[in-house]
């Protein structure tokens, strides 16, 4: 093989950028309404929840998506650098953190204190141009966001700094904590408050251009909730983010991300013989076994030994004792090869577990299963078809 060329991957992840367009496709349909309905932002934080954030904050963009939301600084100024030049909301600061950069690339940021708005203004005064913020309050996840005590405080802030034309108040915002429970009485709750913090800042003078507050199972479930802008994070990526009340089929979103590796060996072992570190797994009799090339350094949950199952061919395969960091060994028929392919977990469509099967069998949401797998993404490598 000369020096320029690329090896075959041992493993890989595979992101379909075409089902991704159509989600989002989709999850327009959803929240349409006779008069357009909310404009829609794509959350594309955490290397786009491990499937690759140019990748798909371009597709989104393809597919016609207006707004792009990242948690860091760090994400949104990628985004620039890569070229992408449209709506993009950056939300999570820490005390001392320079906005400069981030205003004068014309990226929306958030402030959830007085404190973290003067530094925001400074960064309006450092880059000559004007900071568009969304101010966060806090309904009841009480996480990120101005408690209700801080309301006043804040947008009075706000309007001060909007009259000497060192920020732009465009948002007010705040987050659901349970909306994939639509029984749970924090829902209303937080719709309540938000309204109250709507009215405060009208009350104000504030008069900002969009106001969210829906996340995936928000918007799906709450259109009440929807304001002027909706929120799709792990929804643009084809999973079920209520998947106790909201029908998959129904819903019509693919995941859009399998993960796959060539077995790298087979052999047999008898009755007796214990697998892995520990010896957690024991044979009660002869079998064929395959040693799958992935470990928790590539993002594989520890949590999955002796639980999930990768498909080898036909059949689905558990795996046998500890995950381990590099590898893990499966059961498998006797007919599976060294060099046959593997599959973890995928869309579903060809038989194979879905990442909903590896999230119960881990004891986790989908969110870390892909987040985890996908943030590994520098030792296993990453391709992206139908972009």
């Amino acid at each position: 093989m000369s020096p320029s060329a690329t090896p075959t991957p041992r493993a890989e992840i595979v992101v379909d950028l075409a089902a991704f367009r159509q989600n989002l496709d989709r999850l327009g349909e959803l929240v349409a309404t006779d008069t357009d309905g909310p404009a829609v932002m794509v959350v594309v934080k955490a290397d786009a929840y491990g499937h690759g954030l140019v990748e798909c904050a371009r597709a989104a963009r393809e597919a016609g998506v207006p707004w792009l939301g990242v948690a860091t600084q760090t994400e949104a100024l990628a985004l620039r650098a890569a070229g992408d030049e449209g709506r993009l909301l950056s939300w999570l600061g820490v005390p001392g953190e320079d906005y400069g950069d981030a205003v004068g690339a014309d990226i929306d940021v958030s402030a959830s204190s007085v404190q973290q708005l003067n530094e925001i203004a400074a960064g309006t005064d450092s880059s000559g141009m004007v900071a568009r913020v969304h101010l966060k309050v806090d309904t009841g996840l009480s996480r990120n966001g101005a408690p209700r005590s801080e309301w006043r405080e804040l947008f009075e802030a706000g309007v001060r700094l909007q009259e000497e034309d060192r920020v732009d108040i465009v948002g007010i915002w705040s987050h659901f904590a349970c909306a994939d429970q639509p029984a749970h009485h924090a829902n209303d709750q937080q719709v309540a408050a938000f309204d109250e913090a709507l009215a405060l800042a009208e009350e104000l003078g504030l008069d900002p251009e969009v106001r969210h507050l829906a996340n995936s199972a928000g918007a799906l479930l709450r259109p009440d909730a929807w304001f002027d802008l909706v929120r799709f994070g792990i929804a643009a990526y084809g999973i079920n983010p209520a998947p106790d009340v909201l029908d998959a089929d129904e819903l019509g979103l693919t995941p859009i991300m399998t993960v796959r590796a060539d077995v790298a060996l087979t052999k047999e072992i008898g009755r007796g013989d214990g697998v892995s570190y520990g010896h957690t797994y024991v044979s009660d009799r002869r079998q064929h076994v395959a040693l799958i090339p992935l470990g928790y350094g590539d993002g594989v949950p520890r949590h999955a030994s002796g639980r999930a199952e990768v498909r080898v061919g036909d059949a689905h395969c558990r795996i046998l004792g500890r995950v381990c960091m590099d590898q893990f060994v499966v059961a498998v028929p006797d007919s599976v090869q060294a060099g046959d392919d593997a599959v973890l977990f995928g869309p579903g469509t060809a038989g194979e577990p879905t990442v909903d099967d590896w999230a119960e069998a881990c004891g986790t949401i989908s969110y870390e299963i892909v987040t985890r797998i996908g943030g590994a993404a520098g030792r296993v490598h990453r391709r992206w078809v139908n972009g």
